[in-house]
């Protein structure tokens, strides 16, 4: 078993500068100058004991106990802080030093609890671990005073405990929480016994402005900070290494277990998107995986309105594969098709659309990228020649300028925000460009240069005044347009952005931005230094959004900001597999690999591997499936791990869609939304059980392994096999291992990439094209991927959405911190105790307008329909813009989207919808039906288990 206390080297070791050679009892060590001497020790093999020093945090030097003797100076420095010399000689075990250690030791301990033998850190406290080491066998001390030790626990957390009666004030928490997380919610109060860690001015962890992050339970080295589930189930035997199955960063994680069951989630320290840090989510989130919601066996069922039946496995998937010929027999090939999650693994993704391709017959195959970042894919192909992101996270270190654009890192992407939120206190400049006032535009500790708060849907129109500023005031960097990019493209683009119509004046009264702001940010972003452009779905979700992602694009190429660290387009990729979803082949036109159908070459590749006739065609995409459904021509679908009932726009059509098919297919963890239209439900499985890999929004691919068995019996990349096998189309694994090596042979940036590649090196980035490449954290380095970067025109159309007088008001979409996606993980975990309901966000000008006061339940309609939630007024909105979230299925924010969609991509324009709102006593008539149908559907389930016992 391991320690969750993974960061104990001391201060790291500097990467650059001259050696420094010393002596540390008696053995010689050389190491880069700047080092301490602790960290110096520990190179050479030697343990220096301590208590306020971890390699994550900066030295501190409070607890007195690394103190060595040097020779030649006076006293006993901290080894932690001293920083190392040419010649130097150090003693850390001398006499001297020992009696030292076992008083301070025993200061510590006289005012500590005796509860060591039943203390929940018994086995994993430092505390104890030092006392041992420094050879403390007695305590003499002890206070008549007032003392901390009889502190109340606080246990307002749901996920840990605060024990201030355990707490040596060494300020590790607190340091984590600035330096690591950046939120500054924890302070010490009170001076010398009377000190003691304080979340916010004297609040309680949950009152505080404190995240749940854990960076502060993980640096804790006693039980002052710890893990009610490692109070309840004792401290863990053994740990798996494995990946987050919550949004793009990927963040790799210890699965920390007792037996089969999860006792904790551990940052891993040398992660390479998350190196230590975690979120609430990935951190605490994880209990989903065994709640009793989960569907544990096959059902099947004639019609929706049936109740489920279950059944063994064969039979479940006899019956769907069944089903689905008869389709095709009566309705044709196209008839059918599915939808890849990005929630599963690589693995499991390219063997449904090798499924859907092979034994269904065509290309009617997409994924949730569609709706969501599919025009990151089609904007930085069309310049840059690949469709993902330039750099890794680490890269935002060296960037001195960073813009934002359409995204809320804190809540969306919490740990870079916290990498983001440490560069900009060091120093880099901020440019938001939102219609919201996120965190990242004004808090205590990050404060953003510039806040374009543009009004939803003109981001073209902003980035077209930047370039024209960029391009008119000479701020272009000539040298390396001419180097590296096509100049007649550049010189078509440097005219059409320099027009008038382009300028900041012209487009102030449109966007909402001041024409000196955007000249402003312009400025900055040409000449800061090194610029860096990060953006989210409030870049890609709007009738725009490929168009927007190609400006981005341009201004980056016009001003050299690609291909090294701190520079370059970084898309903010949504879901945990997102970016591995799209690479391994989901969307109907591509193969894995982004290889188009229709080329002769590459699909002769796929028939001679896979042993079928390909179809060179391109398939539906997801709202053609719709469509398609409702006019009756499609008629089967397979859905693998995604709510599209509740996810995707307007979601009446999206019903009607469904309720128009012969056949759906399901498969998830729980009976969701989808699964109401259903007619086989096919168990999935969690991360906690998955072997195989994700992509995250780096390209970083990360090993998910199984932490517990299946708790439903069949594998996911299994099902899809059988039920292709079933269909006439034999395809069988052995291991989901070689799966990849599969992806691999038919992929050239995965050509590198293996099991035992990645299990050696912890993760690889792609393009990974051999087995000696290692990957490539930053792209287009010397070249572009298409060879030369080319400039697109990004001419400005308005959205067709506008508003009018029954509809004034522009309703744009977000997430929030605790919570993920349509909520059917984080509201099955204790999260919902921080957003227990989805909230409308108004300005309050726009509330006294309509009669409305904070906390009014309100009615929300639009064109499409309406729904009823809760008003909070709030000045993060500008006048005629208001604000929710889509977490909750009973809110069914997508009642209300419509069906406008990106013009290439068809990603849906959820960013920008026309509403009324006005007072409401009741809900909407959607959620009066929801209702109705959420009671008939556990009356079904319900009648399905009674049958099943």
């Amino acid at each position: 078993m391991t320690h969750r206390h993974e960061t104990d080297f001391g201060t790291p070791a500097r990467t650059a500068g001259e050696l420094v050679t010393l002596e540390i009892d008696g053995r010689r060590v050389t190491v880069p100058d700047g080092t301490s001497v602790m960290r110096a020790a520990m190179e050479a093999g030697i343990t220096v004991p301590k208590l306020c020093a971890t390699d994550s945090l900066e030295p501190f030097g409070s607890c007195r106990l690394c103190l060595v003797e040097i020779e030649g100076r006076r006293g006993t420095p901290a080894s932690c802080t001293t920083p190392v010399a040419p010649g130097m000689k150090v003693a850390t075990q001398t006499p001297r030093l020992a009696k030292l250690r076992r008083g301070v030791m025993e200061l510590y301990i006289s005012d500590h609890p005796l509860d060591c033998l039943t203390c929940a850190a018994n086995g994993d406290c430092e505390l104890q671990d030092m006392a041992g080491a420094v050879g403390l066998r007695n305590v003499r001390y002890g206070f008549d005073g007032e003392s901390h030790t009889t502190a109340a626990k606080d246990e307002s957390n749901p996920y840990f405990s605060f024990d201030p009666a355990k707490c040596i004030v060494c300020s590790r928490c607190v340091r984590a929480c600035q330096e690591t997380q950046g939120t500054f919610a924890l302070t010490i109060d009170g001076r010398g016994f009377a000190s003691a860690v304080s979340p916010g001015a004297g609040e309680s962890f949950m009152g505080s402005e404190c995240v749940s992050c854990g960076a502060c339970v993980q640096a804790c080295p006693t039980a002052t900070l710890t893990e009610k589930s490692v109070i309840e189930h004792g401290q863990p035997e053994h740990s798996v290494l494995t990946t987050c199955a919550y949004c793009g960063v990927g963040c790799s994680f210890k699965a920390e277990m007792k037996g089969t069951t999860v006792v904790r989630m551990t940052p891993h320290k040398d992660g390479g998107a998350n190196e230590g840090h975690s979120c609430v989510k990935g951190r605490f989130a994880w209990g989903y995986a065994t709640h009793k919601d989960r569907v544990m066996k096959p059902m099947i069922r004639e019609r929706i309105t049936d109740p489920w039946r279950e059944v063994s496995w064969e039979a479940a998937v006899a019956h769907a594969a069944e089903r689905l010929k008869a389709v095709q027999a009566k309705h044709g090939r196209g008839s059918i098709g599915g939808i890849t999650s990005s929630r599963c693994t690589n693995e499991e993704i390219y063997v449904v659309q090798k499924m859907i391709r092979a034994a269904f017959g065509n290309n009617n195959v997409d994924t949730c990228a569609r709706v969501c970042h599919s025009p990151t894919g089609y904007g930085l192909s069309q310049t840059f020649g690949t469709s993902a992101g330039t750099q890794d996270f680490k890269s935002v270190a060296e960037a001195d300028v960073v813009l934002v654009i359409g995204a809320n890192p804190t809540d969306g992407h919490p740990v870079f925000a916290s990498r983001l939120k440490k560069r900009l206190r060091a120093g880099a400049e901020l440019i938001v460009i939102d219609p919201r006032r996120i965190d990242l535009v004004r808090s205590p500790h990050v404060q953003a240069r510039h806040h374009l708060q543009l009004q939803p849907g003109t981001n073209v129109a902003v980035l077209n005044a930047m370039a024209h500023v960029i391009v008119t005031e000479g701020l272009v960097n000539r040298a390396f347009v001419e180097e590296r990019c096509d100049v007649a493209a550049f010189d078509r683009w440097a005219a059409f952005v320099a027009e008038a119509r382009n300028a900041p004046d012209a487009v102030a009264e449109r966007t909402g931005v001041p024409a000196g702001e955007i000249r402003a940010a312009a400025r900055l972003y040409a000449t800061g230094g090194n610029a860096a452009i990060y953006y989210g779905l409030g870049v890609t979700e709007h009738s725009q959004g490929s168009t927007t992602v190609m400006a981005m694009a341009n201004l980056a190429m016009a001003t050299g900001n690609i291909g090294r660290d701190g520079v370059g387009v970084n898309p903010l990729r949504g879901q945990n597999n997102v970016q591995g979803s799209c690479d391994m082949g989901s969307f109907p036109h591509e193969f894995s690999g982004y290889r188009h159908v229709s080329d002769d070459g590459v699909r002769a590749l796929f028939e001679e591997v896979w042993g079928a006739a390909l179809d060179g065609e391109p398939g539906l995409r997801i709202p053609n499936m719709f469509d398609a459904a409702i006019d009756g021509s499609f008629k089967g679908m397979f859905v693998q791990g995604e709510d599209i009932a509740q996810s995707d726009p307007n979601t009446r059509h999206v019903s009607a869609a469904l309720e128009s098919l012969e056949i759906l297919i399901v498969q998830d963890l729980f009976l969701n939304e989808t699964a109401a239209f259903a007619h086989v439900f096919f168990p999935g499985t969690s991360f906690l059980e998955k072997d195989g890999t994700f992509t995250n929004a780096e390209r970083r691919i990360n090993r998910v392994r199984p932490a517990m068995p299946s708790q439903v019996g069949w594998d996911e990349w299994r099902v899809a096999c059988a039920l292709a096998t079933a269909m006439g189309y034999p395809m069988s694994y052995d291991h989901p291992a070689r799966i990849m090596d599969e992806i691999a042979r038919l992929t050239p940036t995965f050509r590198g990439v293996s099991f035992d590649k990645l299990d050696r090196l912890g993760s690889v980035q792609w393009p990974c094209t051999d087995a000696d490449h290692t990957g490539t954290p930053i792209m287009h380095a010397d070249r572009f991927v298409r060879g030369q970067g080319r400039f697109m025109i990004t001419e400005y159309i308005p959205t067709d959405e506008r508003t009018t007088r029954m509809y004034p008001l522009i309703l744009t979409t977000g997430r929030i911190l605790s919570q993920y996606n349509v909520g059917a993980q984080t509201r099955r975990t204790a999260n919902v105790a921080w957003h227990p309901e989805d909230i409308l966000e108004i300005n309050p000008h726009d509330a006294e307008q309509r009669g409305l006061k904070d906390g009014d339940l309100v009615s929300l309609a639009s064109r499409m329909g309406a729904t009823t939630l809760r008003a909070q007024l709030s000045d993060r909105m500008p006048p005629g813009a208001v604000y929710t979230t889509f977490h909750h299925p009973v809110t069914g924010a997508n009642v209300v989207t419509t069906e406008n969609s990106d013009w290439a991509t068809n990603c849906p324009e959820y960013k920008v919808t026309a509403v009324q709102i006005t007072r409401s006593n009741q809900p909407s008539d959607w959620q009066v039906e929801r209702d109705r149908q959420e009671g008939e559907r556990k009356r079904v389930s319900t009648a399905a288990v009674s049958a099943a016992e």
